[in-house]
């Protein structure tokens, strides 16, 4: 909100003092610009992980729309939602919160935090019951007001441990009881 005021503010200075140049006029809407596409992308991930999953669609997303992953690119609109999809197959409780969004020109930073209980299969690994709490940075590309391009980094060593982590809990069947 201080971001559209200073811009607002920053406008009425200029034609206050005669109006902007052109290269003041393209800053301007540059910024305008990048505050719409920020607010834009919030509000599709805010949304997306309420449970609207359907919001992945071509209003928000370019039809070539590519997530980067390390086992290689996933293009498209359905590559995209079914990519998604994996956080509510796997997790229930969910929490995600965009922590902090800034941008200039064409792209995007966004901080996250997830969480939520390991319930069910997420991207292969079984349900574990144990509980996720995982932040990382997205790097995202916007081409005409849509997503064109996103990129996860999260620390995947810290993931991995909190799934798999033992939770001190030893089940022992009758049978067995006695005998070490």
């Amino acid at each position: 909100m201080k971001k559209i005021l200073l811009t607002y503010f920053s406008i009425f200075i200029l034609f206050a003092c005669g109006g902007p140049t052109q290269q003041q006029q393209e800053v301007i809407n540059a910024q305008a610009q990048l505050e719409k596409d920020l607010e834009m992308y919030r509000y599709v991930w805010g949304e997306f992980f309420k449970g609207d999953t359907s919001i992945v669609n071509d209003k928000y997303f370019t039809e070539d729309v590519v997530i980067v992953t390390p086992e290689g690119n996933l293009v498209g609109i359905e590559a995209v939602k079914n990519f998604y999809l994996n956080y509510f197959i796997g997790f229930s409780d969910i929490e995600f919160t965009i922590v902090d969004a800034f941008g200039q020109g064409d792209k995007i930073v966004k901080y996250f935090n997830f969480k939520g209980t390991h319930t069910g299969d997420f991207f292969g690994l079984p349900a574990s019951g144990n509980k996720l709490n995982l932040s990382g940075t997205t790097l995202v590309k916007i081409e005409n007001g849509r997503v064109s391009r996103e990129q996860d980094f999260f620390d995947y060593a810290s993931l991995m441990s909190q799934l798999q982590q033992n939770t001190g809990e030893v089940t022992i069947d009758s049978q067995s009881q006695g005998v070490l």
